[in-house]
C-alpha cells in the first residue's frame, strides 16, 4: 500500500515545539538523553533479573515462591522493555551510540528482536499512529477491533470482557509467532521490511536460540516440565499483560483519534505533530511510582513528539507542551488515575464492539 502523506505547514506546530524544548535544554545547560539516575535504574533492573532467574532455575523455591517470584519476573521484564530497552532503541538512553545499541539489544536477549521492534515500533508506529491499515500496533484483527474502520464480527461484542486474556498473550505471540511471521512475510502488517543484512539474519537467528535455552531448555533439565511449564506460562502472561494495557492506554481510549487520508490525495488532514498529539494519551503522569516503573510511557503524548529525547525529562517538557497546546487550541488528552484510563480503555472496546 502506499504509504500516507501529512499535510506541509509553513510554520509548523512542531517546530515551535522544538524551539521551546530546545531553549529549555539550552537554558539548563542539560542533555536531551538519560542520566545517572536512569543508569542505575537499568542496573537495579537487570540485577534483579539476573537474581529472579536464577534463583528460580538453580535453587528450586517451593510452590509459592514459584509463584511468586515468577509474577516478580514478568514485571521485571516488562520494566527491563519500558525502561532500557525501548529508550534504547529509540536513541535517547545515552549520548553514546554503542551504549544506546547495547540497551535495544536486551530485548533479544529476552527473546524478541530488535531488527523487527525497530521496524514496527519506531518506524512505523510513530510516524503513522492509530492510522488503520499502517500502524500494526490496532490490527489485532480478528480477535479484536480497534478501530470504527476495521470490520466487526460477533465476537466483538464480548471484547471488552476477554481482552485480559488476549492481551495477556502478547509475549508468548510475539516471541514464538509474531517475529517469524514479520520475519517470512518480510513485511510488519502492510508494511514490507527494509532489508535485512547478513548480521541482522545472523542475530534473529542466534538470539532465537539463545532464548530457547535460556527459557526453555535450561529450565526443564534443571527443575522439570511441569514446574517449568507452571513459572514460564505465569512469567509470560504477566509480562504481556503489562506490556499490552501500558501501549493501549496510550492509544486506544475514548478521547484518541482514529484518522485515514485522503482517498484521492493519500494526504492526513493534519501535520505530524497534530496528528500525534490527537492519536495520544497520557495518563497517571502525577505519580511518581507509576512513571519509574514504565519507563515515563505515562507521558506518551511527549514521547511521541520527542522520541529520542529520554523519558526523564517528559515530566518537565510536559509543561511546554501543554502551554503550547492551550495556545494553539490543541486538546491535550490526559487521565490522571491508571483506572481513570484503563476504564477509558474498556468503555473504548465496548464501543467499538457494539456500533
Amino acid at each position: 500500500m502506499s504509504v500516507p502523506k501529512f499535510s506541509n505547514v509553513q510554520h509548523s506546530f512542531h517546530s515551535e515545539l522544538k524551539r521551546r524544548t530546545n531553549a529549555y535544554f539550552e537554558q539548563l545547560g542539560k542533555s536531551q538523553s538519560g542520566d545517572t539516575a536512569l543508569f542505575l535504574k537499568a542496573i537495579i533492573l537487570m540485577l534483579a533479573f539476573v537474581a529472579v532467574y536464577v534463583h528460580l532455575i538453580f535453587f528450586t523455591p517451593n510452590v509459592y515462591w514459584q509463584v511468586a517470584e515468577s509474577i516478580l519476573l514478568g514485571c521485571i521484564v516488562a520494566a527491563i522493555g519500558f525502561n532500557v530497552m525501548h529508550d534504547g532503541a529509540h536513541g535517547s538512553f545515552s549520548k553514546y551510540k554503542w551504549v544506546n545499541g547495547l540497551a535495544a539489544f536486551s530485548l533479544n536477549i529476552l527473546g524478541g528482536n530488535s531488527f523487527m521492534w525497530n521496524m514496527k515500533h519506531n518506524v512505523i508506529h510513530h510516524a503513522f499512529t492509530n492510522v488503520d491499515g499502517v500502524d500494526d500496533d490496532i490490527d489485532i484483527q480478528p480477535w479484536m477491533r480497534m478501530s470504527s474502520t476495521q470490520k466487526k464480527y460477533k465476537l466483538h461484542k464480548y471484547q471488552h470482557l476477554y481482552f485480559w486474556f488476549l492481551y495477556s498473550m502478547l509475549y508468548i505471540l510475539w516471541i514464538f509467532v509474531l517475529d517469524y511471521q514479520k520475519y517470512f512475510k518480510a513485511k510488519v502488517g502492510n508494511m514490507p521490511l527494509k532489508k535485512m543484512t547478513l548480521n541482522d539474519h545472523l542475530v534473529f537467528w542466534g538470539f532465537k536460540i539463545f532464548h530457547l535455552f535460556l527459557f526453555v531448555a535450561l529450565p526443564i533439565y534443571m527443575v522439570g516440565f511441569a514446574s517449568w511449564l507452571t513459572s514460564f506460562l505465569i512469567f509470560t502472561l504477566v509480562a504481556g499483560f503489562v506490556l499490552s494495557i501500558v501501549f493501549q492506554l496510550a492509544h486506544t481510549v475514548e478521547h484518541t483519534s482514529f484518522p485515514m487520508p485522503n482517498e484521492v490525495t493519500n494526504r492526513m488532514d493534519d501535520e505530524w505533530a497534530i496528528h500525534q498529539i490527537k492519536t495520544t494519551a497520557n495518563f497517571a503522569t502525577n505519580n511518581k511510582v507509576v512513571s519509574w516503573l514504565v519507563g515515563g510511557l505515562n507521558f506518551q503524548i511527549e514521547h511521541h513528539l520527542f522520541p529520542k529525547i529520554s523519558h526523564i525529562h517528559y515530566p518537565a517538557i510536559s509543561k511546554i507542551i501543554k502551554q503550547a497546546c492551550q495556545e494553539y487550541g490543541v486538546a491535550y488528552i490526559e487521565y490522571p488515575r491508571v483506572r481513570y484510563a484503563v476504564a477509558s480503555h474498556v468503555a473504548f472496546l465496548k464501543h467499538m464492539g457494539n456500533s
